[in-house]
């Protein structure tokens, strides 16, 4: 990496994460005062406002009427008390939305929205899922038994009116107002689940859109609750990360599978936006993109060519597997929740590493080819479970106290309230990471003796 870009990546990851305040603003109106939370301290700002003697600030407008008044003030008290009929948001898209409540049937389009609204005890108000989501049923056991309105990125609007739902939590930041416009009386909200951004976590809007819909739902202690849980785990893993020295940062090539094939003409790899790449920079390790002028790009996708990949030579290599689409698509091998037998994932890994052209490269020579679950770029939590496994795998020296699999059964037994256990069930990262005593992280015990553990 040249000097100029070392830097660059250093200001946008390093310094923004060590000088991240310790709040955010809280994107509802009624949070007079710009911090985290709605609270009496807004009805004290509010007071100076039309006192005369605080200034106007974006959120003040509680009620949006156009006038900062004893009706701010009244809206703001509602909210406090969880009272309020309307609820005023900036949504993920940085778009006033207005959200009626009581909200009590709620459709959920994929797995991040499922997974938040599971979180916050609330899955009984669901009445209609996506395709990704009933396709989960080993991750969402009950949510997975909903109606199936279909692949939301082409909406089936009838199917989802059929159910009368208050509110549609969209995935994509993209068509929410074709989404409003089709559906009439129904509450449209995308809460920004999908700008996770480890990079300054506690300003991102994935924590602005969790303590929204805290809000909406009531919820708000469970909310915090959570995110306190991910913050710190983040929090801590970046400290780690950051002692890390340049000449030991491991070169670490990520990529889409199945696009990591000599056939196709590409490698898929990630810019600086995707949770994937956050996720490697986040354990101390380089991201082979990273030299790339595409790499600070808008899109969250790099094709390269693979002549420039065996060129590179990285340390390890990680293919992304996908089970179940946004599109409505089913993909193999069967991986994360869905998977208890290693042998589709060896056959797709196998296929990977026996190709000639690759032969020679080190991580190919070493064995340092990994698979992982989807889940760790596509659910909610998932860029913070996904960087303990990574740390762990990368840089085992540095993260010798971290334990992956139990951070993630946690979040499964404390958050999810799933009774599942990752010693029997689930592939998440193939081969298995070899812990300390030779127990395995990212596969079921149960068949260590088949790979050699």
């Amino acid at each position: 990496m040249n000097g100029a870009i070392l830097i660059l990546v250093t200001l946008m990851l390093g310094a923004s994460l060590a000088m991240a305040p310790t709040s955010a603003t809280l994107g509802i109106f009624g949070n007079a005062n710009m911090d985290n939370t709605v609270n009496e301290l807004d009805i004290e700002y509010l007071q100076g406002i039309i006192d005369g003697t605080n200034d106007f600030t974006d959120f003040a407008d509680a009620n949006r009427d156009g006038e900062i008044d004893e009706n701010d003030v009244a809206q703001t008290e509602m909210i406090i008390n969880g009272d309020e009929t309307e609820l005023h948001i900036l949504d993920g898209n940085g778009e006033p939305v207005t959200v009626h409540k009581p909200v009590d049937r709620i459709v959920v389009e994929y797995l991040d929205n499922a997974e938040i609204v599971s979180i916050f005890n609330t899955s009984d108000k669901v009445v209609g899922i996506d395709y990704a989501v009933a396709k989960s049923k080993f991750q969402f056991p009950e949510l997975s038994k909903r109606k199936n309105v279909g692949q939301m990125n082409e909406p089936d609007y009838e199917a989802v009116l059929s159910l009368n739902p208050d509110l549609l939590l969209t995935f994509s930041p993209l068509n929410t107002k074709s989404k409003a416009d089709n559906l009439p009386g129904v509450d449209v909200v995308f809460l920004g689940l999908y700008y996770p951004d480890l990079a300054d976590p506690e300003n991102s809007k994935f924590t602005d859109g969790v303590r929204k819909l805290g809000y909406i739902l009531d919820e708000e202690e469970r909310a915090e609750e959570y995110l306190t849980w991910r913050l710190g785990w983040i929090d801590q893993i970046r400290s780690e990360g950051e002692s890390v020295s340049e000449e030991d940062r491991p070169t670490v090539l990520i990529c889409a599978y199945p696009y990591a094939h000599l056939d196709t003409g590409a490698f898929r790899t990630y810019s600086l936006i995707d949770t994937l790449t956050q996720i490697a920079m986040l354990t101390g390790s380089k991201v082979m993109a990273e030299d790339l002028p595409e790499f600070f790009g808008s899109s969250y996708r790099i094709d390269v060519d693979p002549e420039w990949v065996i060129e590179q030579d990285p340390d390890f290599i990680l293919l992304h597997l996908v089970a179940y689409t946004y599109g409505g698509t089913s993909l193999d091998p069967a991986n994360g929740y869905d998977a208890d037998d290693p042998e589709d994932i060896e056959v797709a890994r196998e296929s990977f590493t026996s190709r000639p052209e690759l032969a020679e490269m080190t991580a190919v020579k070493s064995g340092d080819v990994y698979l992982e679950s989807g889940s760790f770029r596509n659910d909610a939590s998932g860029g913070l479970i996904g960087a303990a496994y990574m740390a762990k795998l990368f840089l085992p020296e540095t993260f010798t106290d971290l334990d992956p699999e139990a951070i993630h059964q946690e979040y499964l037994s404390r958050f999810l309230g799933r009774d599942y256990d990752l010693n029997e069930h689930g592939i998440f990262v193939y081969p298995p990471i070899v812990k300390e005593g030779g127990e395995l992280a990212g596969a079921p015990d149960r068949y260590s003796e088949s790979i050699g553990a």
